[in-house]
């Protein structure tokens, strides 16, 4: 159980009945693992001195004793001292631009979830309040914090910088693990040593906020990052928006880290009496390298910011790469049967569907019109949740509910609904039509949740939406806010956004929804408390699929990883690729299809039939157990390997793929983690092709202790080959 302790009497507690004390100065914020040690003394400035490994009550004189303490206040403002960067700048309505915060007071309490430190500071001239929030997460080692602003003076306060987040870390031979990429090569693992100067991460797209950089990181102290081994801190805003990650290093001994809202054209004004909450930023940190940093936030997800998280996941064809716009009553209820005779368990219908003024046959007409095309669909929705249910299986459509096309009823009804710029042509998106709904109006978060809702309504049934974003914000412009907050534009979509899908999880809980943003767009921890899981990317290639999955993996969980078997040659690559190789590579995370099963032949649904019979036995492991990552295929050793473990170590599923074909080539020796290296495993070859035997591997029986620290040679002969084993303790 985490716990939180003040160096103050416990009779106080029990005394007062509450965790509140205006002269308690220091305070130790503790996780299992972790701990976080702040002094806020009233009228003074609140200091962060130490985040690292956990330490107790009766040694926090120690870090003071032994020069570890950063004495770095905690959250930095522009005015006072401002030769340095800063968490916040301000303009008060006299145009004072400084800030000089002060400990007001400091409260403690206990929610559900978590342990919860506030302290709150005061301006010592302005009614000026900026509450510090800590939440330490019960049975996991995150630590989340934002910053609450209100402004209780008489007029308006301008706010330029608004970052969730100040942390110092130990400068050292320190390295960054980030993840970069583009369309259709998301989350693209990227590592290098800091140095002297700033490094930014940041977005602007004002939509979707993972396509080019994600809004995580890793900052290894102690040398080149390693997966198992070495002092590592992790952390990821929890923001859909655009944001900055600014790590700034230079010849103190701290790197100070900087972390919040990307305040590029989104300065706020924030009126008298109102409160402006900042995103959480989740971090934690790690004494077993990269692996421990991924396990922690994999847990913390699991338990407190993914949908139906105790939930499996189930296997699901998307018509998508199927049969594109081409959506058809038959068609659809074809590729019904047919994965329900391949074992699957959910059947998604693409884009293609909708349309009546506008049948939606391509990109650049539509959006907004959320009616059943009839001309396609002439027996409806209600045909086709018919037809799902004779199969035995569940349904689900997609929808883009914050988009609008030009060309379109809704458009047409209400142009005043599109973000766009006052005496300005617009830009468009996708199909040259595409443009975006001003999620800033509240009769347009209206909308947004009653096209799910109608849906519900009219289709209660439905058991899956994917929930797709394909433009960014290219029209900066809103006709619901006021001329002087038109600043507002990239901050209040996504406050929009969320209050939407707040109110379709409040009334549909059972709903499962996923969050696809153009590919892996929305792969972030700010819109996850709405969804189950995110779409890695649009593209499907497995080869290429290999590395995407692996960088989303650093700080995403494997129930949350849409990852789908289609066609070959490749629709984005046009690679060929076997049916085995493309399957052991999508059973990695949540398996599913993305092809049309009548093309397939009858060798081809055998294997499918017979591999998705093969995931069910080892769903539980795959998307609840532990991660490993074994061998990276960043570091171009021929083969990539990763395995996933019970928390009791009793079972394990083991992947290994052959990525680079050569003769000769002598490939690395697998050492597995993650076991107990007392137990003896029975080793088991799973998802062979009908008439293949197993390898020399299979049926073996190896102590853990070998496996680990030895390893074993693990046979991949041809190009494209893989390998798939499961684990089971010898008892």
């Amino acid at each position: 159980m985490t716990v939180m302790v003040k160096c103050i009497s416990c009779l106080l507690f029990v005394m007062f009945g509450a965790l509140y004390n205006v002269n308690a100065q220091d305070y130790l914020i503790s996780t299992p693992n972790t701990s976080l040690l702040l002094t806020a003394k009233p009228g003074e400035a609140a200091r962060i001195h130490y985040y690292g490994t956990r330490i107790e009550e009766n040694r926090i004189q120690q870090i003071f004793d032994s020069n570890l303490a950063f004495h770095s206040e905690s959250y930095p403002a522009f005015g006072i001292y401002s030769y340095n960067d800063k968490a916040m700048q301000v303009t008060h309505g006299d145009g004072n631009m400084s800030l000089d915060l002060a400990v007001e007071s400091v409260k403690q309490y206990t929610v559900a979830e978590a342990e919860i430190t506030e302290i709150l500071l005061k301006d010592k001239v302005y009614p000026f309040f900026v509450k510090q929030c800590y939440k330490a997460y019960k049975n996991s080692d995150v630590i989340g914090t934002w910053v609450e602003v209100t402004n209780q003076e008489k007029k308006p306060v301008t706010m330029y910088k608004f970052a969730s987040a100040f942390i110092p870390v130990r400068r050292g031979d320190n390295w960054l693990t980030h993840f970069h990429g583009t369309w259709g090569a998301e989350n693209m693992l990227q590592e290098e040593r800091l140095t002297d100067g700033q490094k930014i991460i940041k977005n602007e797209d004002g939509v979707r906020n993972t396509t080019n950089e994600n809004p995580s990181f890793m900052l290894t102290l102690d040398g080149k990052p390693q997966e198992e081994t070495g002092h590592v801190f992790g952390a990821s805003l929890a923001w859909s928006g655009n944001y900055t990650l600014k790590l700034d290093v230079d010849n103190n001994r701290i790197i100070k880290i900087y972390a919040g809202i990307n305040e590029d054209a989104s300065y706020y004004t924030l009126d008298p009496k109102k409160t402006f909450v900042t995103p959480e930023f989740a971090m934690t940190y790690s004494t077993t390298g990269k692996g421990g940093v991924s396990r922690n936030f994999h847990r913390w997800a699991r338990m407190y910011k993914l949908s139906h998280a105790d939930a499996d996941r189930d296997i699901l064809l998307n018509s998508w790469e199927g049969v594109y716009f081409k959506v058809d009553q038959e068609v659809m209820a074809q590729m019904m049967k047919d994965m329900s005779q391949l074992g699957g368990e959910l059947f998604v219908m693409d884009d293609g569907w909708f349309g009546d003024k506008y049948p939606r046959d391509g990109g650049s007409t539509s959006l907004g019109d959320w009616v059943v095309c009839k001309k396609k669909l002439p027996q409806g929705i209600e045909g086709l949740i018919a037809s799902a249910k004779k199969c035995g299986i569940k349904f689900g459509l997609w929808i883009e509910p914050e988009m609008v096309n030009s060309k379109s009823e809704l458009y047409e009804k209400h142009p005043d609904w599109v973000l766009k710029v006052p005496n300005r042509d617009p830009r468009y998106g996708r199909g040259g039509t595409q443009m975006l709904l001003d999620l800033s109006n509240p009769e347009v978060q209206d909308f947004v949740f009653q096209v799910v809702d109608d849906l519900m309504t009219n289709y209660p049934d439905i058991a899956y939406i994917k929930w797709d974003a394909n433009a960014s914000l290219v029209n900066y412009g809103s006709p619901y806010l006021p001329k002087d907050k038109q600043s507002h534009i990239y901050i209040d979509f996504h406050r929009g956004l969320q209050k939407a899908v707040e109110r379709i999880r409040a009334k549909y809980p059972d709903l499962v929804m996923q969050a696809c943003g153009g590919g892996g767009g929305r792969v972030d921890y700010g819109v996850m408390p709405g969804f189950d899981e995110f779409w890695v990317s649009d593209n499907t290639d497995a080869l290429q699929r290999i590395f995407m999955q692996w960088g989303t993996s650093y700080f995403y969980p494997s129930m949350a990883m849409a990852q789908h078997v289609s066609a070959s040659p490749n629709h984005q690559t046009g690679r060929v690729i076997p049916l085995k190789f493309r399957f052991d590579v999508a059973m990695s995370g949540r398996l599913g299809m993305e092809i049309q099963p009548k093309t397939m032949s009858d060798e081809e649904k055998e294997f499918s039939k017979h591999a998705i019979a093969t995931y069910k036995e080892i769903r539980p492991v795959v998307q609840f157990g532990d991660l490993y990552r074994l061998i990276s295929p960043f570091d171009k050793l021929g083969v990539a390997s990763l395995m996933y473990c019970t928390p009791e170590k009793d079972r394990a599923v083991f992947f290994a793929y052959k990525i680079e074909h050569y003769m000769n080539q002598v490939l690395p020796r697998f050492r597995m983690a993650g076991l107990d290296a007392n137990k003896n495993y029975r080793i088991r070859e799973l998802n062979l092709p009908q008439g293949e035997n197993p390898c020399y591997l299979h049926d073996k029986v190896v102590a853990g202790s070998i496996l680990m620290n030895t390893g074993m040679e693990v046979p991949l002969g041809a190009e494209y080959a893989s390998r798939v084993f499961e684990l089971i303790e010898v008892k």
